[in-house]
């Protein structure tokens, strides 16, 4: 297992990865080969993959705004969910964010992920419960669709 810094060039292989997750969410435009590399020419050095026999089994884009780092699509191919590769990830992420003087990290789970929600609690991290988070949509075009 090799846990290592995400580059443009795995692209296809952690999109093939997203198409794999139920219940996964992906936008049209945020999460297109031109989006991702965009997020990934802001941040260079915290996103991360894991590499399994030549293939990637897990993957989460990391970023940050100078204050926060912020977790995106965190996950870990079914197969090969159990075995630290989580776990791994988050805590090279999370180094590479303190590298670049970032002291907090958020992360959003849809409620229905149980999986992930349980992942979360069990690795330390705290739900908020004294927020409420807003979206809004610039782009209507950006369409959001979840695997099956």
């Amino acid at each position: 297992m090799n846990v290592r810094i995400m580059k443009k060039e795995d692209y296809d292989g952690v999109h093939a990865l997203w198409m794999t997750i139920h219940g996964f969410s992906m936008r049209s435009i945020d999460d297109s080969r031109e989006g991702v590399e965009r997020f990934l020419d802001r941040n260079p050095s915290t996103s991360v993959v894991a590499e399994s026999d030549g293939e990637i089994v897990g993957a989460i884009l990391c970023g940050h705004d100078g204050r926060r780092g912020t977790f995106y699509h965190v996950c870990v191919r079914e197969d090969h969910r159990r075995m630290g590769i989580g776990k791994s990830m988050v805590v090279m992420a999370m180094k590479a964010l303190k590298e670049e003087k970032i002291n907090k990290v958020a992360l959003i789970a849809f409620t229905a992920n149980d999986v992930g929600n349980a992942f979360w609690k069990c690795i330390g991290w705290k739900q908020r419960t004294d927020l409420n988070y807003y979206d809004f949509t610039l782009n209507t075009d950006n369409i959001e669709r979840f695997n099956n």
